[in-house]
């Protein structure tokens, strides 16, 4: 009896420092629910897609208002950071397009190796099939924009903006079709969009790179140092990469290659493999919980012995993920809803006014951007993706139809974050580059549309081939 009521104030006391859903704030509550929902859009891909269409939407709306000025005030006004002696002053606009971006190119390079370890390009029977049509889908607009602007050395630089695919909008775009597009369509343009990604930045090392300042490299090379040290010592949290990783983009910064790569060569660089340990990360997890439930019991001690246990687990829980996942997961969101907007906000505000297409040259740029991305982008996937299989090297995956693949060539024609990336490291003239972002957006835009159009009814053959295939066949009388 006396050891029932000492439970039942053991419970009472539990209950007061742990009250019921019931007794919480409605306010709370509701915040909860709020804070829920906006987690589930945050792993919604076509929701990120949207994100960034309206940042390019509102770019484009204020850098054509009244307020216009303050739209090209506010990006070109100067950040300074430092310490001491030690001052480097930048406009806004060169800390998201050189340093900001570096993120999405990290996770970009932390897909490319996740793919190339367990994914689509892990061997070449499966990259072989998206490794043709990305190559096809870089080639064909390429000679598509030199044969409209090839007689001005100005205007050739461009060749490269029309090459490259965005993910974010084209998997978003594809998401908006539905659960009636086979996810081996999706893995397919996911690949696709990959490989691009890869060209995209061998294209930027290669031909946008400035002459080359080789003491540069040195300062490049401790930063690579420092990332395999701390591996090699099996420092796992991401923050202790910071350090080296800002040291590799400065070094890469002074040699006259865009430091943004910096984030590419980091990515690749990451662990596929979750790190090496004395304990199996899944034992630790066990003892720690169960070492947290029995000092949790004891009240009078108060909080201060969970401290050890909880350290445990939170370095037990990081442990159990390859570090290339657990950092794209972390990074994802902020990347989606965070630094591609911010760079659409910054670039996409093409001042129509602005941009004087009787000009020489800048109506041929916009012409080649755009029929290159909405024309040859498709021909190319398409073509290229047809010769391979007619020549054996490779073969339509499961469940992925020839109408599938021109859904995959149409949405890869939306170039946008790549393009107008690309877009700002081939041309100096400002007419120029308003002319080549005015094609990048309008492109994209028609190639959504078109792609969107497209996948309907293909969406919806899929569906009618779905049912005839369910109906019961007729009896014989």
């Amino acid at each position: 009896m006396m050891r029932g009521r000492a439970a039942a104030r053991s419970e009472s006391k539990t209950m007061s420092r742990h009250p019921s859903r019931q007794d919480l704030p409605r306010a709370q509550i509701l915040a909860e629910r709020a804070f829920s929902t906006l987690e589930r859009f945050l792993h919604i891909e076509a929701f990120s897609g949207v994100v960034l269409l309206l940042a390019a939407a509102i770019a484009l709306i204020w850098a054509n208002s009244p307020a216009a000025h303050s739209y090209h005030a506010l990006w070109h006004a100067p950040v300074t950071l430092g310490i001491g002696d030690y001052v480097f002053t930048q406009t806004l606009h060169f800390w998201i397009n050189d340093a900001l971006m570096t993120v999405f190119f990290l996770v970009v390079g932390m897909e490319i190796r996740r793919e190339i370890h367990e994914g689509a390009l892990a061997s070449l029977q499966l990259a072989a099939l998206p490794l043709a049509a990305a190559l096809g889908g870089v080639v064909v607009p390429a000679l598509i924009f030199l044969a409209l602007n090839g007689s001005d050395p100005l205007q050739r630089q461009g060749w490269a903006v029309p090459t490259a695919t965005d993910i974010a909008f084209a998997v978003g775009v594809l998401a908006l079709l539905g659960k009636s597009i086979p996810g081996t369509v999706r893995v397919f343009l996911l690949a696709l969009a990959i490989i691009d990604d890869i060209v995209a930045v061998l294209i930027i090392a290669l031909f946008y790179s400035g002459g080359l300042d080789y003491s540069g490299l040195l300062v490049a090379a401790v930063g690579i140092a420092m990332v395999v040290g701390l591996q090699r010592i099996g420092v796992g949290s991401a923050y202790a990469y910071v350090v080296p990783g800002a040291v590799l983009w400065v070094g890469l910064l002074q040699t006259g290659a865009h430091p943004t790569l910096a984030g590419v060569v980091l990515g690749m660089m990451t662990p596929v493999l979750p790190g090496f340990s004395r304990e199996r990360p899944v034992d630790v997890v066990g003892r720690a919980i169960k070492d947290i439930c029995e000092r949790a019991e004891d009240t009078s001690a108060g909080p201060q012995p969970l401290l050890e246990p909880l350290k445990q687990l939170r370095r037990a829980q990081r442990d159990l993920m390859p570090p290339v996942t657990r950092v794209q997961m972390a990074l994802h969101p902020w990347v989606a809803f965070g630094v591609m907007p911010l760079f659409a906000l910054a670039n996409a505000g093409v001042s129509l006014g602005g941009v004087n297409l009787d000009a020489s040259g800048a109506w041929s740029v916009l012409a080649g951007v755009m029929v290159a991305l909405v024309l040859g982008k498709p021909v190319g996937v398409i073509a290229a993706s047809w010769l391979a299989v007619r020549l054996g090297w490779c073969r339509l995956p499961a469940g992925v139809s020839w109408s599938g693949v021109c859904v995959v060539g149409l949405l890869a024609g939306i170039g946008f974050t790549m393009s107008i990336f690309i877009a700002m490291l081939a041309f100096t003239d400002e007419n120029l580059l308003g002319a080549a972002k005015l094609g990048v957006l309008l492109g994209s835009l028609v190639a959504a549309v078109i792609g969107i159009v497209w996948g309907r009814v293909y969406a919806r053959r899929l569906r009618e081939q779905a049912g005839r295939a369910a109906a019961p066949a007729p009896v014989a009388g």
